[in-house]
């Protein structure tokens, strides 16, 4: 179990996060989203124990884990800006993490690289950036980790390559108990493997949910109905996003789909269609409450005149 409490963070005047606070269960895949700039790698930098947070506290299995050694041999991080040692091939990258992991598993690695058909004696620095990435997570994955962090993991990886990834991540949650956290800007690449998930936007969590929870309890309402009417006529739902053309409203609404149903019924509308929600539509609803959207924007402006 990890428990975040009120976690904060600064450079210089720049607030990174702000008061974070929540709890990951054991053996479930975390997904965190947010806008650029919210705080996701400062926050998996913090959970690794490589940052110390200003204030607040971050526990593992009811252990502080900066500057805690022990601790840290069950957490391994893929950054989103890799690194290796100069010059190193994975086999000497194997060796230095062997070094600080004492459950690093060779022969895992020895399959992965088969499986990635990566060459281990071969220069990284020669690899693509793709192949790159595939390095950092065959050693994340061998070193048998309980908790592993990868922050935009599918960065310049192919979709086979992604597909492939998700499922050893998923194998070692389900056959290790791993717990895992994962950030993307993409919902799409998060939406079927991800248990839980969380947004952060401007340093704060916005949104902390279960996944089937949040599928299901925000849906596409579109209904019209043959007298006139505005949204007033919807008081007794919870809506969260509500736009009219003619005799057409098309709403978000918050609450039990059948209960919904129900009562729009009741109303006798003409036409009545009710729609889960992606993933992606809940982000993008969500952050443009806070008001981050660009829909708005005149792309005319600013194109040098041809008079």
């Amino acid at each position: 179990m990890i428990n975040v409490e009120g976690v904060s963070k600064n450079f210089d005047s720049f607030k990174a996060l702000d008061d974070i606070s929540c709890s990951i269960a054991d053996g479930c895949i975390y997904g965190m989203v947010g806008s650029n700039g919210a705080g996701k790698s400062t926050f998996l930098r913090i959970l690794a124990g490589i940052y110390k947070a200003d204030s607040g506290y971050v526990f593992m299995e009811g252990q502080n884990v900066y500057e805690n050694p022990v601790v840290k041999d069950n957490i391994a991080l893929v950054a989103d800006d890799l690194y290796f040692l100069p010059g190193a091939s994975m086999k000497k990258m194997a060796k230095f993490y062997a070094s600080i992991y004492d459950k690093f598993d060779y022969e895992r690695f020895y399959y992965l690289s088969n499986l990635f058909k990566l060459d281990i004696t071969k220069s990284i620095s020669d690899f693509s950036k793709g192949m790159k990435r595939q390095v950092a997570i065959i050693l994340t994955l061998s070193t048998r980790a309980r908790y592993m962090f990868f922050d935009e993991t599918f960065d310049g990886l192919d979709p086979v390559m992604r597909n492939l990834v998700k499922k050893l991540i998923c194998g070692d949650v389900v056959d290790k108990d791993a717990t895992v956290i994962v950030t993307s800007h993409s919902l799409r690449e998060l939406e079927d493997i991800c248990d839980h998930l969380s947004l952060l936007h401007k340093g704060g969590l916005v949104l902390d949910s279960d996944v089937l929870e949040l599928k299901t309890s925000q849906f596409k309402v579109q209904v019209a109905f043959k007298e006139e009417f505005n949204q007033d006529k919807f008081q007794q739902f919870d809506v969260t996003r509500y736009r009219q053309e003619a005799s057409v409203a098309n709403m978000i609404v918050n609450g039990d789909r059948e209960e919904t149903i129900c009562k729009l019924r009741a109303m006798n509308p003409v036409i009545m269609d009710v729609l889960p929600l992606s993933l992606e539509e809940v982000f993008t609803y969500e952050m443009e409450a806070l008001g981050y959207t660009y829909d708005n924007v005149d792309v005319s402006k600013g194109e040098k005149s041809n008079e």
